[in-house]
């Protein structure tokens, strides 16, 4: 049989750098191209696999550059993106690379290689705040929450998506854990929001296992999430990750994290895509015991003296808690009751 070609934009992103490694683990079923922009950090990651794929290194908001990797595609895994924090604040960037972006990618894919199959990486901020009915399903109402201008490029690049001529299939991400930078974003989330994770292995498994599933997959929206074994809040997701860290209980002042207006939840049907690519490996408890295992026992030890110092300088991060401090009717209104 003759190798798909597979075009991954995205490369050096989390999810996307799973997808590339289960990719290169099957390079007697397919040839892999990677299109990302040029950092060092990206060089050095991609040198840190095999070399069963190539790399071109590009601007996807330049039609030219998306040009040169858009012939003879038989699937593209799109997963370059710009992501919060950044995308909340820089929307037009935002909108630049990931709405501008990916309608360079469809455009070009239609003309010189119609026949692909485009897999998107949606995300589950288009539903917005669903504190009070957490649990969803895809023909939920799309709703971004205020500000979330990350939602709203997800959004109008699915309408972009289905207007295409392509064969094409989305996957609305849960909240992906792994990587991640402590932010000031964290402070936007309600303590209270039901929270269902996937991994980042989990979420490439899902994009991997369904090069296959193309004729199932077709023109249809998915959510993609951990399942039950999972799920959690917010609240108890941080005290564990406190703990991890020797940071004891995630214990804040008040009105420190927002009240409203973010986004997560459970996904009621998560199980449809189970059952067409079956992803899911991982769980809560061995998330927790490959980020354990990733702290060093030392820092971890060296780190509880200094836990209420480290969460002082925390809590200056927090915008919800500097609106009200400030009194800045517009932030309080956006963040709490």
């Amino acid at each position: 049989m003759d190798k798909k070609n597979i075009l991954l934009t995205g490369g050096g992103g989390t999810v996307g750098f799973e997808v590339l490694k289960q990719l290169t683990g099957l390079s007697d079923k397919y040839t892999t191209t990677v299109f990302d922009v040029f950092s060092k950090v990206n060089r050095k990651k991609f040198a840190s696999l095999n070399n069963n794929f190539s790399i071109v290194y590009g601007d996807i908001t330049q039609k030219e550059a998306v040009r040169k990797v858009c012939r003879n595609v038989d699937v593209v895994i799109h997963l370059a993106a710009i992501i919060p924090p950044l995308a909340d604040e820089k929307p037009e960037l935002a909108y630049k690379v990931n709405v501008e972006g990916t309608k360079n990618l469809l455009d070009s894919l239609q003309e010189l290689s119609p026949d692909a199959f485009f897999m998107y990486s949606s995300s589950i901020s288009v539903y917005g705040d669903r504190l009070t009915e957490p649990a969803i399903k895809v023909g939920d109402a799309l709703q971004p929450s205020e500000a979330d201008y990350y939602a709203e490029t997800k959004i109008a690049c699915e309408e972009l998506i289905k207007q295409t001529r392509l064969d094409w299939t989305i996957f609305r991400l849960a909240a992906i854990m792994g990587n991640h930078k402590i932010s000031k974003l964290m402070f936007h989330m309600p303590l209270a929001t039901s929270l269902e994770i996937a991994t980042p292995a989990d979420a490439a498994r899902a994009f991997v296992n369904g090069i296959e599933q193309r004729p199932v997959l077709n023109k249809r929206i998915f959510n993609l999430g951990g399942g039950e074994k999972n799920r959690t809040t917010f609240r108890k997701f941080l005290d564990r990750s406190f703990d991890v860290f020797g940071l004891g209980k995630a214990d804040f002042p008040e009105k420190t994290f927002a009240e409203k207006n973010f986004h997560c939840g459970y996904y009621a049907d998560g199980a449809d895509l189970e059952n067409i690519v079956h992803f899911r490996q991982d769980t809560l408890d061995t998330y927790f015991e490959d980020v354990k295992k990733n702290v060093n026992p030392f820092v971890r030890i060296l780190t509880k003296p200094f836990a209420g110092f480290i969460k002082k300088q925390l809590v200056k991060k927090s915008e919800p808690l500097a609106a009200m401090r400030n009194k800045d009717g517009k932030l309080i209104s956006r963040f709490f009751h």
